[in-house]
């Protein structure tokens, strides 16, 4: 299982898994005392290069899923696995199934799925959305309005436009915001370690 760990720590992993990131989950020692990290920018084996931002978006995809809960009947009609959706041009490449590759979540086996609309998501727990033309986003996330399905993408405005999880830069460390109204009005329960990690947090008042 990935664990989440601190930016400036570096920690040995076996041989056969050297190449992908390793993350732990630890106190957030900053302004909140007691607050949980949901995930810093993963680091990898000493001797291995700093790893990518899809390679780091791809940890992401797979934390968010244990961080989350789905409605119970819907988890339970989607069948034995849990799956990663990725919609439009893929930008992971194979570091989204290396990733997952041998994970459980819930139970369930953590698999990856290209497609190529929305109305193919039914067995989808996260939907990631990579559109080079944004002129789809709208009726994309109206086809998934009250869905249990999690949105995420790196897109511009991508909350403020209804997707519930963007990516952000801050420096050179991908960081996420969060549209929790989204999540709320599709069914979703987020953790509070998940939210306290969120650079921004956008509710209905927002």
């Amino acid at each position: 299982m990935k664990h989440l760990h601190g930016t400036d720590g570096v920690r040995r992993v076996p041989s056969d898994r050297a190449t992908r990131p390793v993350l732990s989950l630890r106190p957030l020692l900053i302004a909140v005392a007691a607050a949980c990290a949901f995930l810093a920018i993963p680091v990898l084996h000493a001797q291995n290069p700093r790893p990518t931002d899809y390679q780091v978006k791809a940890t992401y995809l797979y934390n968010f899923g244990r961080f989350i809960e789905w409605p119970g009947k819907v988890a339970a009609a989607q069948g034995g696995s849990f799956t990663v959706c990725v919609l439009g041009q893929d930008p992971f490449g194979p570091s989204l199934d290396a990733t997952l590759a041998g994970e459980t979540i819930g139970g369930k086996t953590v698999v990856a799925k290209r497609i190529s609309s929305a109305e193919e998501s039914g067995d989808c727990q996260i939907l990631f959305l990579s559109l080079t033309d944004d002129s789809r986003l709208n009726k994309i996330i109206a086809d998934l309005d009250k869905k249990a399905v999690l949105t995420v993408s790196d897109m511009s405005q991508f909350v403020k436009r209804g997707g519930m999880i963007q990516f952000v830069l801050e420096g050179k460390k991908v960081r996420f915001e969060v549209n929790l109204t989204a999540t709320q009005h599709a069914g979703l329960t987020l953790s509070s370690e998940l939210l306290k990690v969120a650079t921004a947090v956008k509710r209905d008042r927002d």
